[in-house]
């Protein structure tokens, strides 16, 4: 499985200016063949990041994920509403039991 924990520093402007491209971006994706969650939220602490967290099949499905029409749209409210900074990193991961499982 690859998973994906990603950063975005911007301003509650522009995070609420791209609110729909957010929705519609998690709502694509989440639809895509080898996508298991795709998910945008905001720190209650500070409103001014964005937390992604996506899970993959395989590293495959990830990078056929960015050639989706959708992936074009989310880039261009992106641009329209530069973020501040973004940090993507990518694991591959296996998933374990939890403790008491």
């Amino acid at each position: 499985m690859i998973v994906v924990n990603a950063i975005i520093e911007s301003t509650e402007s522009d995070i609420a200016a791209m609110k729909e491209a957010i929705r519609e971006m998690e709502t694509h994706s989440r639809r895509e063949t080898g996508c298991n969650d795709y998910t945008f939220s905001v720190e209650t602490s500070n409103p001014n990041v964005i937390r992604v967290t996506e899970q993959w099949d395989s590293m495959a499905a990830l990078t056929a994920h960015f050639a989706e029409p959708h992936m074009a749209v989310f880039q261009q409210a992106m641009a329209a509403n530069p973020p501040k900074s973004v940090n993507a990193t990518f694991y591959e991961a296996t998933e374990v039991p939890g403790p008491g499982s």
